[in-house]
C-alpha cells in the first residue's frame, strides 16, 4: 500500500561536513523551523558528504550534532531517508537513533492526493556506463560488509579518494535541459522514462545532479513531470551563489522554497 501524506518537504544533496559550517547551520535551522511545519520530511540522499559507517559517529562531534538535530525533528514530524551515492552506508543504528525511516530507491508515495516517484537520481544517469557498473558493485552487501570491517582510518582514506573523484563530475553551472549523450553527469530521458513506466508514474522527484528545476518531458508517447532538488552550499560565495532550497508539496501543489532567502 502506498504511503499517503497531506504535506511534505523534500530535500537532498546537503553534503554536510564540518568544513561547511554555514550549510550545516542552515540545516539545523531547517530542523528547528521549516521541518516541523509539514506532515513528513523526505531526505533523498547525500545528507552527508560521505559516510564510512555508523560506528564513526562516536568519533565525530559534528555527526553527533547532526544526529541530535534530526532526532529532535523526528519527535515533531515523520522523517524519511533514502540512500544517496555518498552516504549509502548509513545503517540501522543511525536510522534508529535519529528516528528516520529508510525508503528504498525508488519509492512511490502519495502527497496531497497526487502520486510521486522518489529516487536519489544517480541510477538515472544511464549515459555514464562506468558509473552504473561502479554503483552496482558498491551496493553489494558482501562488499559493504568487507568495507565496514576495515579500520576507520582505512575507510576514511578510501572515502576521501572517492569523494575527490566524484566532485570532478559535477560542474557548478546549472543546466535546465537533459543532455542524453553529451553530459554523463545528468539523468537521461530514457532512464526517467523506463523508471516511470515500470512504476506506472507520471511525476518524478530526484536530487543528485545539482540542477534544480521543474521539467515537463516526453519520450515517444510517454509524458511526465520531473522536479530536481537543489544541492546546498552557503560556504563558497567566491565561486557559486549561496544555494539551499526545498520542494514543498501540499494541497496547493508542488513549489520550491528558497531557504537562503528564508534564512
Amino acid at each position: 500500500m502506498i504511503s499517503q501524506f497531506t504535506s511534505a518537504l523534500l530535500i537532498s544533496d546537503l553534503h554536510l561536513t564540518p568544513s561547511m559550517p554555514l550549510t550545516a547551520q542552515r540545516f539545523f535551522d531547517f530542523c528547528e523551523k521549516e521541518g516541523s511545519g509539514v506532515e513528513a520530511v523526505f531526505i533523498l540522499g547525500d545528507l552527508f558528504e560521505y559516510w564510512i559507517g555508523d560506528d564513526a559517529v562516536s568519533d565525530s562531534p559534528f555527526q553527533k550534532e547532526v544526529k541530535a538535530a534530526i532526532a529532535k525533528l523526528s519527535t515533531k514530524t515523520k522523517i524519511y531517508y533514502m540512500h544517496g551515492n555518498r552516504d549509502f552506508l548509513i545503517g540501522a543504528d543511525f536510522l534508529k537513533k535519529t528516528g528516520m525511516t529508510l525508503l528504498p530507491d525508488p519509492t512511490k508515495i502519495l502527497i496531497a492526493n497526487q502520486e510521486y516517484i522518489l529516487c536519489h537520481g544517480d541510477s538515472l544517469c544511464t549515459a555514464d556506463a562506468a558509473y552504473q557498473i561502479f554503483r552496482n558493485w558498491v551496493r553489494k552487501s558482501w562488499l559493504q560488509k568487507l568495507f565496514l570491517n576495515m579500520p576507520l582510518r582505512w575507510r576514511r582514506s578510501i572515502a576521501h579518494h572517492l569523494r575527490n573523484n566524484s566532485t570532478k563530475q559535477y560542474p557548478q553551472t546549472v543546466h535546465n535541459t537533459v543532455d542524453t549523450v553529451q553530459d554523463k553527469s545528468n539523468v537521461t530521458l530514457s532512464g526517467c522514462a523506463a523508471l516511470l513506466s515500470n512504476l506506472s508514474g507520471e511525476r518524478l522527484i530526484h536530487g543528485h545532479t545539482h540542477r534544480p528545476a521543474h521539467h515537463h518531458e516526453s519520450l515517444h508517447s510517454q509524458e511526465w513531470q520531473r522536479w530536481v532538488l537543489s544541492d546546498w552550499d552557503l560556504d563558497h560565495p567566491e565561486s557559486i551563489l549561496p544555494k539551499a532550497s526545498a520542494l514543498r508539496i501540499d494541497a496547493s501543489g508542488a513549489h520550491y522554497i528558497d531557504l537562503v532567502k528564508a534564512h
